[in-house]
């Protein structure tokens, strides 16, 4: 197994744990329209990173894998555009925030190389 698929693994199943670690975090990140469901949304997408992590660890599921986490991603991207422009509550600097946002077209990049065969 490649360094690229073991670090992908590693890194959505930590991304996905820390959900439920630390949920009160990602309610904070919900868009307004789902935050009536803030800690269900923050679950599910935790349960969702958690799949994708353990997808990366089944090689003949890459090609899936690989749609599957950036789907993920895209997905997410909005929320992240969201709290970028209105951090609320987060006791995070905006620019860091902002500086964030390229950063998911590096994980996109991770995706794509970690799931090849």
């Amino acid at each position: 197994m490649s360094v690229a698929r073991i670090t992908l693994a590693l890194f959505w199943l930590a991304a996905g744990t820390n959900h439920f670690v630390n949920p009160k975090f990602y309610d904070g990140i919900v868009p307004p329209p789902l935050d009536g469901s803030a800690r269900e949304v923050t679950y599910a997408s935790g349960v969702a990173e958690i799949l994708g992590g353990i997808l990366v660890l089944i090689p003949s599921l890459s090609r899936f894998t690989r749609i599957y986490l950036l789907v993920l991603l895209a997905a997410v991207f909005p929320a992240n555009i969201w709290v970028a422009i209105d951090p609320g509550d987060l006791k995070v600097p905006q620019w860091a925030l902002i500086a964030r946002l390229p950063i998911q077209f590096l994980f996109a990049w991770h995706a794509i190389v970690g799931t090849r065969h």
